[in-house]
């Protein structure tokens, strides 16, 4: 038998996965963005679930056994599908207009809309520190929309509003039974998004070219096992240590941007991007320490 990983071992494993992961996520939102010049983001979104569905329902199962691919609140996964859809919807199109790094920026304002959904509407107690935070987070995000300015445009909102929406999935997950697994919500989410997918489709759907279907392979294989990673590093390390982590898909967008489109972000939005980012990791030390 093989030992369980010491906790620095543990931890190390974890960096390492979360990093792995997020860049295979950075990839996923690079493929999206290039197939969104001939494809409806609605129609990239619906494929890459349909390849990734049977990927997913395999880990799950040799993970956590055939319990996993079922729940006892099915119609909350259903919900929480609709969510999930409609911030990839929002996000996949914003890349058809954005830059990958400016995109990728603004949508990392998901965790301030988390605590002021928390405060304002769930009725939880918001303290100052995080409130410095929220207000820090959005000055960030102003600084990249500049709203009112000659360089502002409309499509900035839409990652934004992906951002919204993700907040709204993220806090949907307490609608869930708290026996459902990490590897049930993987295949839920990816179940319902094939199947909302498949009902508006027809709508919006064009043959797709031979030359593409590696392309769709890849958005699935990229986009599960990234998720995957991810959630396997929160099992290994800490949140504190791992959560920050995930702002190096900026790094990640910012690369694939300049290499594929020559993208490069202006002054203002790397200013903004910081600003995000240090508030982001400003409310997760706070929370690791407030739940100490």
């Amino acid at each position: 038998m093989t030992s369980a990983p010491t906790a620095p071992a543990a931890q190390a494993q974890g960096i390492l996965l979360m990093c792995l992961g997020v860049a295979m996520l950075s990839v996923n939102d690079a493929i999206a963005k290039l197939l969104t010049s001939d494809y409806n983001p609605l129609q990239i979104l619906f494929l890459r679930n349909v390849i990734a569905l049977p990927f997913a329902m395999g880990i799950a199962a040799a993970i956590g056994g055939r319990a996993a691919l079922g729940s006892r609140r099915p119609l909350a996964h259903v919900a929480r599908g609709a969510l999930w859809v409609g911030a990839t919807m929002l996000f996949f199109t914003s890349l058809s207009r954005l830059g990958l790094a400016e995109a990728t920026a603004l949508i990392f304002a998901a965790p301030f809309f988390i605590t002021l959904i928390s405060a304002l509407v769930l009725g939880e107690i918001v303290g100052w520190r995080r409130w410095l935070a929220v207000l820090a987070g959005f000055s960030g995000v102003l600084v990249i929309v500049r709203p009112g300015g000659e360089a502002f445009q409309p499509v900035l909102l839409l990652p934004v509003a992906a951002a919204f929406t993700y907040a709204l999935l993220m806090l949907s997950a307490r609608w869930l039974d708290p026996r459902d697994s990490v590897w049930t919500l993987l295949v839920w989410l990816t179940g319902t998004g094939a199947l909302l997918g498949a009902i508006l489709v027809p709508l919006v759907w064009v043959p797709v070219r031979a030359a593409d279907l590696p392309a769709f392979a890849g958005i699935a294989f990229f986009g599960v096992a990234g998720m995957t990673m991810i959630t396997q590093a929160f099992r290994l390390a800490p949140a504190v240590v791992v959560a920050p982590l995930d702002y190096t898909g900026l790094l990640w967008a910012t690369l694939f941007g300049w290499a594929i489109w020559r993208e490069s972000p202006d002054e203002l939005t790397w200013l903004g991007a910081a600003i995000i980012i240090a508030s982001g990791v400003a409310t997760i030390l706070r929370e690791q320490r407030s739940a100490a």
